[in-house]
């Protein structure tokens, strides 16, 4: 009776002893779920897994069995897990951080690349900080110290300020956009094709005269090759041309004042004559139509006809252009992967 009877309170203090335990469990459980944060020690200490198998589980969950991969999950949702980035990158120095330096966001060209490289993100997983240098080289080379103090794992440059070289110092990967790049990454277009074609469009719809506005552009810059090729496709062709270069600055208001004047000495010039105008970016030949606005407009294969005797055609904004942007930034964002500092 007596081994009956112990064998009675043996049971009774185990099952006591299990109700003790999953109410500790799961007091426990609420505690931790409570908390602002939960850390890797507290998922350890509930999944009965070392920290090391935790942190396996963020940084190479293939190391772990299935089975264990699930445990950690459904600790991690009774927990109300919420992932710490900030300790993430204290442990293995990695802010996923990317620097992107622009001239100016009121230019089309530059808002749609920058557009294309946000919507990155999905896919390569970088989050981006972005500043625009206006072109000031005091101001610039500010925003890039406080990108480094961000430990930014790369930097994408359209800005033409800085040098290649100065910017190869800087110690991480670095991708330049169509912008001298001798000691640097970059991504360019063919801007000579661009231009030639682009050209042999005005030619091809018998303009008598051509004329090509940009801006100041140094020889080491791949845009200057746009020159090239809407000389080269005028001198072949034998039509005459005429190419105008002039400051027209970041913005509307710096623009329209020498566009006005620069279009009114056209009409002047080549009265009574078939007029291409050929522009390098969008915004300005926008800027122009704007200020032209008394002109039946309408598009027929990339050219804007104005009245009868005035054709324009812009080499960006074009739906081949916005396609390369989007290829682009699928390039340079390659080029930070593969650096050798972020393998």
């Amino acid at each position: 009776r007596n081994v009956i009877l112990s064998s009675y309170i043996i049971c009774f203090f185990l099952k006591a002893y299990m109700i003790h335990a999953t109410l500790l469990k799961g007091r426990t459980l609420e505690l931790m779920a409570r908390k602002k944060n939960v850390t890797f020690n507290d998922i350890a200490q509930y999944t009965h897994f070392s920290k090391t198998t935790i942190s396996r589980y963020f940084n190479n969950p293939d190391s772990l069995t299935p089975e264990n991969q699930q445990i950690i999950s459904d600790a991690l949702d009774k927990l109300n897990y919420k992932e710490n980035k900030v300790a993430k990158i204290l442990a293995n120095g990695q802010t996923e951080f990317v620097g992107i330096l622009i001239p100016s966001l009121s230019m089309n060209y530059y808002s749609e690349m920058l557009n294309q490289i946000l919507a990155s993100y999905e896919k390569y997983g970088y989050k981006f900080l972005v500043f625009a240098g206006n072109g000031h080289d005091e101001t610039e080379h500010r925003y890039i110290q406080e990108l480094m103090s961000y430990k930014i794992e790369g930097l994408i440059v359209l800005s033409h300020t800085l040098s290649s070289r100065e910017l190869s110092d800087l110690q991480i990967p670095v991708v330049a956009i169509e912008r001298e790049d001798q000691f640097v990454s970059s991504v360019n277009t063919d801007n000579y094709l661009g231009a030639y074609e682009a050209t042999s469009l005005l030619i091809h719809n018998h303009c008598d005269v051509l004329i090509h506005l940009n801006s100041p552009t140094k020889e080491n810059v791949p845009a200057y090759r746009r020159l090239a090729g809407f000389q080269d496709a005028c001198v072949k062709a034998g039509v005459p041309h005429k190419v105008i270069i002039r400051d027209f600055g970041l913005s509307y208001q710096e623009a329209a004042a020498p566009l006005q004047e620069i279009f009114d000495n056209i009409e002047q010039k080549y009265a009574g004559q078939k007029k291409g105008i050929f522009l390098s970016n969008d915004d300005h030949a926008n800027i122009l139509l704007n200020l032209l606005d008394d002109m039946k407009e309408h598009f027929h294969n990339r050219i804007l006809y104005l009245k009868d005797d005035i054709y324009f055609l812009q080499i960006d904004g074009t739906v081949e252009v916005d396609t390369c942007l989007y290829q682009c930034c699928e390039v340079f964002l390659k080029i930070l992967l593969r650096h050798p500092k972020n393998r």
